[in-house]
């Protein structure tokens, strides 16, 4: 089986007598019944035991969960409660305190009624139609027959289908269990007919305390902090904690301690990575560097430094809204002392805008065949954002500084030079760390950003402080666009049939300016389609189209428009006296369409009366003559 993850351990579960060789902790205490199951996956225990108590058990169960959780471990835990017998108990039941007649085979596997089949490796609808035609017989010996389908995603679509019948009314002697770590790659119908539960990752405190449990009975001495590594490394998968931890076991001589996981493991020590975030905040590039270097030469991968990095920057962040996070047991005492200080003196501004390149850093040094130079180079970025002002502050101080000697902001329309002012905004140089009073440059120490104090028209038009040098005008199209008839007269012009018909069907025009198109899309038009439209625009026009979505009804699609056109004509042919004469002398006869005729005469064009086309299935009008009036 793929997944055999405990969530808790066995206390009475030291290996079997006359066993030989050494056993993986995760296999020697693989927990054997519900009580050690409680420990991360509580919902689903209660659950159980009441379905088990009322006689409300379910035909199929479905397990899913990331890896190592424990997955087909519940499962053989629940097909041991479920054919649960003693000579006092013969029915089903959680409470497996005591070994039943069952219980052993069941949990290594080996009961002839307990069928495990791994979908994996048996995915096609062969391996299906053999449990269909084994479902009919009864179990040999146990309560029920429980068929365990391991990684249940992995069965065909075929198999899927031929499994259905049988899962929704299986036979009363038989009970089906399913596990799997892609839930959304199960079909709806099969999810329709189990019952679920999602199994949850342990937390890492809780695997904290399972390490340190097992390590009590081992006999193995162990550093807590290492132990807090090694919970991290694992992810919420207790069957790779243990992993992990008889691992390092094995690296550290029989004692587990946080310099030779560290090495292991490839990390940081957090300690170093403090400082280096300490570095970062206070944008002194040099130490940072110096840091990272030290953390480098002395085996730290780069990636894992800048994963721990915004590990501890995310921790920081929640130590600002959630202080008790500083109880978790897995966190050292330095990440725990100086974390709170670093929340309580940092802004979530800074902190956000490091969490943000610190996510596209970390992919850049993953793919970089130099690493850790890309990770220098991120935070060569990083403590130079860390002293650089937010947007709303340097808009802020800025106006403050621009009136600070009580002078109001240069007059866009004033003074003698000619109109340049409602052309070019002041300049002013303003220090990322403050702002010179005198107009000089502040002492070296931090990047630089050149702002301008921008006119004081109205708020509308130019907002104090925007960092822009002069309005833009946006540039007349080459081809005017007045009306959704002219985009799909270029629909037309650029071969693009299929941009058309959208347009025609699904598009209701609420306004139209140069380089901005407001539409409400009706019921059944594609969601891509604004997008598409601003980029052909663009294409055929040369200027950029901003096309929104608007909440106004608009006019109505162009086919809607062509309908109530024809509607319109049609309601006046009928109005027409000939042609009411006509459709009268001849029974069955009706109007198909009218027609707008165009005389051109002299190179003029004037409109004639609109003729209506006339159809008749009896008399002398045959079916699809025309009778022009």
């Amino acid at each position: 089986m793929s997944d055999s993850g405990p969530t808790s351990i066995n206390p009475s579960s030291p290996a079997p007598s006359g066993s030989t060789g050494y056993r993986v902790l995760a296999r020697k205490y693989r927990p054997k019944d519900f009580s050690d199951l409680m420990v991360g996956q509580e919902p689903m225990v209660r659950t159980l035991t009441n379905a088990f108590e009322t006689g409300r058990i379910a035909q199929a169960y479905m397990l899913t969960g990331v890896r190592g959780v424990g997955k087909t471990t519940t499962a053989r835990i629940l097909a041991r409660g479920l054919n649960y017998k003693t000579a006092e108990i013969d029915r089903p039941t959680i409470d497996l305190r005591e070994p039943g007649e069952h219980c052993q085979a069941i949990m290594e596997g080996r009961h002839v009624d307990v069928i495990e089949m791994d979908a994996a490796s048996h995915t096609g609808i062969d391996d299906i139609r053999e449990i269909i035609e084994q479902v009919r017989y009864r179990p040999v010996s146990a309560r029920y027959k429980v068929y365990i389908i391991d990684e249940v995603h992995m069965l065909s679509t075929q198999a899927f289908n031929g499994l259905l019948k049988t899962l929704e009314e299986p036979p009363e002697h038989v009970k089906f269990i399913f596990a799997t770590t892609e839930i959304r790659k199960v079909p709806i119908t099969v999810l329709s007919r189990c019952q679920r539960f999602d199994l949850r990752r342990i937390s890492a405190a809780d695997l904290v305390g399972l390490f340190t449990t097992i390590l009590e009975k081992e006999g193995v001495p162990a550093e807590q902090e290492a132990l807090a590594m090694i919970a991290r490394a694992a992810e919420g998968s207790a069957r790779d904690g243990l992993s992990l931890l008889d691992q390092s076991i094995a690296h550290g001589g029989g004692s587990v301690h946080a310099d030779t996981v560290r090495g292991m493991l490839g990390l940081a020590d957090r300690a170093r990575i403090v400082d280096l975030f300490e570095h970062i905040v206070k944008g002194d590039i040099t130490a940072a560097l110096s840091e990272f270097n030290a953390q480098y030469e002395a085996g730290a991968n780069p990636v894992v430094v800048l994963t721990d990095l915004a590990d501890f920057t995310h921790l920081v962040t929640r130590f600002k809204y959630i202080p008790e996070a500083a109880d978790d047991p897995s966190l050292s005492e330095v990440e725990r002392v100086r974390g709170r200080e670093f929340s309580e003196n940092v802004a979530v501004s800074a902190l956000s805008r490091i969490w943000q390149m610190l996510l596209k850093g970390i992919p850049e040094a993953e793919g970089s065949s130099r690493p850790a130079g890309a990770a220098e180079m991120v935070l060569i970025r990083l403590t130079h954002a860390a002293s650089l002002p937010s947007p709303e502050d340097a808009a802020r101080r800025l106006a403050d500084f621009a009136n600070s000697d009580g002078q109001p902001m240069p007059n866009a329309g004033g003074g003698n030079d000619g109109g340049r002012g409602t052309q070019m905004a002041q300049q002013t140089t303003v220090n990322a760390r403050g702002f010179d009073g005198g107009g000089q440059r502040a002492p070296s120490g931090g990047p630089t950003a050149m702002l301008q104090a921008v006119p004081n028209t109205t708020p509308r038009e130019m907002p104090v402080g925007r960092i822009e040098e002069r309005p833009s005008e946006r540039p007349e199209p080459k081809v005017a666009v007045r009306s959704l008839h002219d985009v799909v007269d270029l629909c037309t012009e650029n071969r693009d049939p299929r941009l058309k018909a959208l347009v025609r069907n699904f598009v209701r025009l609420v306004k139209i300016e140069p380089g901005r198109l407001d539409i409400r899309m009706t019921d059944g038009g594609p969601g891509t389609l604004p997008g598409e439209l601003g980029v052909k625009l663009k294409e055929w026009t040369g200027i950029h189209w901003i096309v929104t979505l608007s909440k106004d009804e608009g006019e109505p699609t162009l086919v809607e428009a062509d309908a109530s056109a024809r509607e319109a004509r049609m309601t006046d042919a009928r109005a027409d006296p000939d042609v009411a004469a006509i459709l009268s002398q001849f029974p069955g006869a009706k109007i198909t369409d009218v027609r707008i005729r165009v005389l051109e005469e002299d190179n003029e064009v004037e409109d004639a009366p609109a003729p209506a086309i006339v159809e008749s299935a009896e008399g002398d009008i045959l079916p699809g003559d025309d009778i022009e009036l």
